[in-house]
């Protein structure tokens, strides 16, 4: 993981969907992505999508119901 991203929009979709928003390397996979996140903050991750933008790449991780997003953007200083 490279940093979270603060958007607006990054902030709704915490409170709304349960998912956090990062910028991660262009070379990692969801698979590497996932495992790393679920070690790192000991949560679920229920799915994965990614996005190339530009010339970077995110990630939208939602985590499953059991673990709320807003705890781990609080770890990350996100809000």
């Amino acid at each position: 993981m490279i940093r979270p991203i603060t958007t607006e929009k990054a902030v709704r979709l915490i409170e709304l969907n349960n998912t956090l928003t990062i910028e991660i390397d262009r070379k990692d996979t969801k698979d590497k992505i996932k495992k790393e996140f679920e070690e790192t903050f000991n949560v679920k991750v229920h799915s994965i999508n990614t996005l190339i933008h530009g010339n970077k790449k995110m990630a939208y991780i939602r985590l499953n119901k059991n673990n709320p997003a807003i705890d781990i953007a609080t770890k990350l200083g996100m809000i």
